[in-house]
């Protein structure tokens, strides 16, 4: 019993996959920053793009 409790503390398969679900979130949030802050930009560039058509 002492060596499956010291293999479950010792198994570290789930933080791996923690980490990789923080650096997806924080990507997400700076894809979702950039677009709001640059939305103004986008906005009128599609605009002048669509009156030239």
């Amino acid at each position: 019993m002492t060596r499956a409790l010291l293999l479950s503390v010792l198994d570290d398969e789930g933080q791996g996959l923690a980490e990789y679900g923080l650096i997806l979130g924080l990507i997400a949030l700076l894809c979702i920053a950039a677009v709001v802050f640059l939305s103004g930009t986008i906005q009128s560039i599609l605009s002048n793009v669509g009156n030239g058509i």
